[in-house]
């Protein structure tokens, strides 16, 4: 018997976990694209730029780091000052490999923002508009 109208979890926690460990396997360094606007969102906002920001959590550069169901959490040095972060898992936008750029974009979950910026106070962001000096991104299939 199915069941059609079953709710499933968000499945980016699952996502973030599997391609960290991935990144890891493979030696390099993985980095996570930050909606910095997001609520509750804790990050150095003197690093934030374009509303986002780009962290890097490997084992090297944090300590402690759980990526549980719901935020991912860890304490980290900028710039010499010691910080908490705490980061809702819907405020991740992608996890990449510094070294090559794969990895993963997330797209739109069923209750959580839309990180294409459809939330009203996020703005609108051509798809060819990129940022530059930071790696391209390639979906993992």
């Amino acid at each position: 018997m199915s069941d059609l109208n079953v709710t499933m979890t968000s499945s980016r926690p699952y996502l973030v976990r599997a391609l960290n460990e991935w990144i890891l396997d493979n030696d390099c360094t993985p980095y996570i694209v930050v909606d910095a606007g997001v609520q509750g969102v804790q990050v150095p906002t003197e690093h934030v730029a374009n509303g986002q920001i780009v962290l890097n959590i490997s084992t090297g550069a944090v300590r402690g780091l759980v990526i549980g169901n719901g935020a991912i959490e860890f304490s980290a040095r900028f710039g010499g000052v010691p910080m908490q972060v705490f980061i809702p898992l819907q405020a991740v936008l992608a996890i990449y490999a510094k070294e090559n750029g794969e990895g993963m974009v997330f797209g739109s979950e069923p209750g959580f923002p839309d990180p294409e910026g459809g939330g009203d106070d996020a703005p609108a962001q051509k798809a060819d508009e990129r940022p530059s000096g930071r790696p391209t991104l390639k979906v993992v299939k």
